[in-house]
């Protein structure tokens, strides 16, 4: 039976709680330990960081897609009658039928064939996949998304939260690192966030002069709490306050969160179209979004994954990211935006190789999976690394560590990408252990993927 996927693709929508309280956190559960002035070090001065991206739009593709029949298709009678594989620049196949879009982008495009993945379970490997750390339980709750340290690196201090998220219900946050890093969730709909403006009272220009004067009175019944916190958390919801405050009754802000009939036909009309819309949006805005993970799920094909006859088979998985990610990247293009904002694909792990199972699906597999990446200063139209002819195996790195890609190396290449130096710590975490960025990066066992920029 095949596996469903719902739990991990549920929406977590703004309600107008979450935007009192900051417009930066979708639970309060990531606030109870918060130390955002954790001392921070790092033992490796040398550290060369690329810096070639100003923010990261992450595709999880979650339910861990068929390496073979995404972005490392081999001729073989797995294949349906009707893919078209064709033969792009520097080594890539793609499927005509599968991607027609990204086809005609090949030399912005960047695959990864040599990743392999520590995990072969979607819970374990999501948190992999989302922190750049294997899971353990004793650890989970000082263990961050790289979003969020992202954003503590780089972002908060423009009008939005610098981390956002999409259509995922099992992210990881923020933890210790506090709220102020907690991810924006909003909702993805034409007519934005509704509570960025309360116009219940009279015209617009009455309303807004009302919540002024509320919003006023609360600071000043709030101000010996706000000055003189009991706690930690009590400090960081009076920042939520101020920062919830300065997104509301705001166009530039509401623009972000609102699109026409137009781009949404464009991109496909789907959850995934809808996402990378408001991320194209945040992203050529430049008001403080630095990292923005967009969750596509439905990708667990342990069955009928070619039946034209069921819905969510990889037809339309692949057509409707295919048709997304086309759009986003043309117009990341046409705003100038494109050289600047790195854009990652990828799952949890890979699937099965060779010929489909007995159901006409394909099960986990953790020794074989790839990833793709566009924009960001990587350089496009080409693919690192070689599996074996059924995608069973990898059989050439493709770079200069003589082995297998990880998500640890992903993890610092997108922090390379970033100016973020993936070889910190933070000593002062709630339970005294060290949170490494990315753990075994100060010794250089994982190390930033260089070739992805030629």
């Amino acid at each position: 039976m095949r596996k469903s996927n719902q739990n991990c693709d549920g929406h977590a929508p703004v309600t107008r709680r979450h935007l009192l309280f900051g417009a930066a956190t979708a639970a309060s559960a990531g606030l109870l330990q918060a130390h955002p002035d954790a001392e921070v070090t790092t033992s490796r001065a040398a550290v060369k960081l690329r810096g070639t991206a100003r923010c990261c739009i992450f595709i999880n593709l979650n339910g861990a897609p068929s390496h073979l029949d995404l972005f490392n298709p081999q001729d073989g009678s797995w294949n349906p009658r009707d893919v078209d594989l064709r033969q792009g620049p520097g080594g890539m196949v793609l499927s005509n039928r599968f991607f027609p879009n990204l086809s005609r982008i090949t030399n912005d495009l960047l695959v990864l064939r040599s990743v392999q993945s520590w995990e072969n379970a979607h819970e374990r490997g999501q948190f992999y996949m989302q922190t750049g750390h294997t899971q353990n339980p004793a650890f989970a709750g000082e263990t961050p998304h790289i979003g969020a340290v992202i954003s503590r690196e780089k972002g908060a201090n423009g009008l939005i939260p610098p981390f956002m998220s999409f259509n995922q219900s099992n992210l990881q946050g923020a933890t210790f690192l506090g709220g102020r890093f907690q991810p924006l969730m909003p909702p993805a709909q034409r007519t934005g966030i509704s509570t960025l403006s309360h116009n219940f009272f009279g015209t617009p220009d009455q309303s807004r002069a009302r919540f002024d004067r509320r919003f006023r009175l609360l600071e000043n019944l709030d101000t010996p709490l706000r000055e003189n916190p009991v706690n930690q958390n009590m400090a960081d919801y009076a920042s939520f306050y101020a920062q919830a405050r300065r997104m509301m009754y705001n166009d530039a802000v509401e623009q972000v969160f609102q699109y026409g009939a137009t781009d949404e036909g464009r991109y496909g009309n789907t959850t995934i179209g809808r996402s990378l819309i408001i991320a194209r949006n945040a992203v050529n805005a430049n008001n403080g979004a630095v990292f923005i993970n967009v969750t596509m799920g439905g990708w667990d094909l342990h069955d009928t994954m070619f039946d034209l006859g069921r819905g969510g088979n990889f037809y339309q998985l692949s057509g409707e990211l295919d048709r997304a990610v086309g759009a986003l990247v043309e117009d990341l293009r046409g705003a100038g935006t494109l050289d600047s904002t790195l854009i990652v694909m990828m799952g949890e792990f890979g699937r099965t190789p060779g010929n489909l199972n007995s159901r006409g699906g394909r099960d986990h597999h953790k020794d074989a999976m790839c990833a793709a990446m566009i924009g960001g200063g990587v350089k496009g139209g080409r693919a690192l690394g070689k599996t074996d002819g059924t995608g069973a195996r990898v059989t050439d790195p493709g770079w200069r560590e003589d082995r297998p890609m990880y998500t640890e190396d992903i993890a610092t290449t997108i922090y390379s990408a970033l100016g973020v130096d993936y070889t910190k710590s933070i000593l002062d975490t709630p339970s005294g252990r060290r949170y490494q960025y990315v753990q075994g990066a100060e010794e250089g066992r994982y190390t930033p993927i260089e070739e992805v920029w030629g």
